[in-house]
């Protein structure tokens, strides 16, 4: 593939991001009338990465701690068990009113009952991430990264955090490390900076080598009208998104893979799932079939990071996207908002549909 991963790297993928926990309750019961709660660290960006650090590949999370917080000791905890290297500098809590990890509060839905999100992130230590906190030059210049991961969430989280994306991106190019931008709009994050983040956003689109995202996440982060509204089944969702990718890809003709995941809702516990991607030998789409879902927070982070994987071991495009496909898959069928292969054979036996038991 055109897509060369820098050799002799330190680092396969690393990313910037801000690490809390989520919660979520048992047995698929709802956060209002649940008592019992599973927790685990969570963020969007090192869940991309916990595929290649699961398949062996070393990662490495840019972050920041809050000082003494046992919330902080178990995220690290966590990192560690998941194979993902961090470096980040410890703050001082700054008393009850200070700093601290958000809480992500989620609880995963049953049959008609859909899934419900709450972000809990007021004082979130993450916010105030800067370029200056790591030794960029070390980490992309004498160790070396494979890939840099960033997501449209830690990049429109605050001003800081946006100033820090666009500053590591900046550094990872200059080292020659492939950059992935998943946009992943969120409305709550861009209210009042619409403006700001728009130039941010081409920015960032302008040296990304590996473009995520679907077609809303393509029109408000960086104003592509797209085409006309059409129908709303999936053969018209694809096309409508070869239309639009093709406008982006003309503009941001730096980046040679675009993707998005295709999903329809049947129940909490069922969706049609699908991918399309673009590459340098053209359009590859993995057409939608049903999928059992237990939880389907991370899916797409799933997809992304079975995508990168490919993409770091050198498979041709049509594997990437049949890779991240899978992954996405074992990122919703555990309630854990990651994927956590045991190996590749399990990813394709899953791509497969080959769910016999393995002894």
């Amino acid at each position: 593939m055109s897509l060369e991963v820098k050799s002799n790297c330190k680092y396969a993928a690393a990313c910037v991001t801000s690490m809390g926990v989520r919660i979520t309750p048992e047995n698929r019961m709802a956060v209002h009338n649940s008592n019992m709660f599973y927790m685990q660290a969570t963020s969007a960006e090192t869940n991309v990465l916990n595929v290649s650090s699961s398949l062996g590949l070393p990662c490495l999370a840019l972050t920041k701690f809050v000082e003494g917080s046992p919330v902080a000791k178990f995220i690290k905890s966590e990192l560690k068990g998941r194979g993902i290297s961090y470096e980040g500098i410890d703050v001082p809590q700054g008393g009850p009113w200070g700093y601290r990890h958000q809480f992500n509060i989620a609880d995963s839905g049953f049959g008609l009952r859909a899934p419900r999100v709450w972000n809990d992130r007021a004082g979130e230590v993450g916010r105030t991430l800067n370029a200056s906190d790591f030794d960029l030059d070390r980490i992309f210049g004498e160790e070396g990264v494979g890939i840099l991961h960033i997501s449209g969430l830690i990049a429109a989280m605050s001003e800081d955090t946006t100033k820090c994306c666009l500053d590591v991106a900046r550094a990872a190019k200059k080292y020659g490390t492939l950059v992935s931008f998943d946009l992943n709009y969120r409305a709550t994050f861009w209210k009042g900076r619409e403006e700001e983040l728009s130039k941010a956003f081409a920015e960032l689109a302008s040296v990304a080598d590996i473009l995520i995202g679907n077609e809303e996440d393509f029109q408000l982060c960086l104003g592509f009208k797209g085409p006309e509204a059409g129908g709303k089944d999936l053969n018209s969702k694809i096309e409508s998104f070869k239309v639009m990718i093709t406008e982006v890809k003309e503009k941001y003709s730096n980046a040679k893979m675009f993707a998005t995941t295709l999903r329809q809702v049947i129940s909490a516990n069922e969706h049609l799932w699908g991918a399309i991607l673009l590459a340098e030998d053209g359009w590859h789409v993995e057409e939608p079939r049903p999928i059992q879902v237990m939880d389907r927070i991370g899916g797409g982070d799933g997809f992304s990071g079975g995508l990168l994987y490919g993409v770091l071991k050198g498979f041709a495009p049509e594997q990437c996207m049949q890779f991240g496909w899978a992954t996405g898959v074992l990122a919703a069928s555990s309630l854990n908002d990651y994927a956590e292969p045991a190996d590749e054979k399990q990813v394709l036996d899953v791509y497969k549909g080959n769910a016999r038991v393995q002894r």
